[in-house]
């Protein structure tokens, strides 16, 4: 019964607001404010008021918004335990089945990203020996690529 009362006067004092407005040539703005004053009258003409006020004051739907919100949580926490593990139960199994199989192109008798030797004979004579072989250049770039998994 209040609650529709409010409801009326914020609704009437809204109209009053858009009518100074129109009268003060701002009609883009008076049909705006008329428009928002008009939403808490048809809340009450549609009976939504009436159901809000019955909610709050019910200990039945206090406990159905409470287990509406456990719910909530508990669908968000295997949420994020999913993702943290990498994604549903399916796509785990897919990943451990593909995962036994090494990538390795068919024709070939070694890993391609095995460890990079290299000998003498390979070296070009006319450069001198230095204390830094190739091996050691690029020793730091594989350390990356393997922890990456390349």
């Amino acid at each position: 019964m209040i609650a529709e009362t409010v409801c009326s006067a914020v609704a009437a004092a809204g109209l009053g607001i858009a009518a100074v407005s129109a009268y003060r040539k701002r009609f883009l703005a008076a049909t705006r404010i008329a428009a928002y004053s008009l939403v808490p009258l048809g809340l009450v003409m549609t009976g939504v008021v009436d159901w809000l006020a019955d909610t709050a004051f019910s200990p039945t739907a206090w406990a159905g918004f409470g287990v509406l919100g456990l719910s909530w949580v508990l669908f968000s926490t295997t949420r994020a335990v999913e993702r943290r593990r990498g994604g549903t139960r399916k796509e785990r199994k897919a990943a451990r089945g593909a995962g036994s199989q090494e990538a390795v192109a068919p024709t070939a008798s070694a890993p391609s990203l095995g460890p990079a030797v290299r000998t003498p004979a390979a070296r070009p004579a006319g450069k001198p020996r230095t204390a830094e072989t190739a091996t050691d250049d690029f020793s730091d770039i594989e350390a990356i690529l393997k922890k990456h998994g390349i």
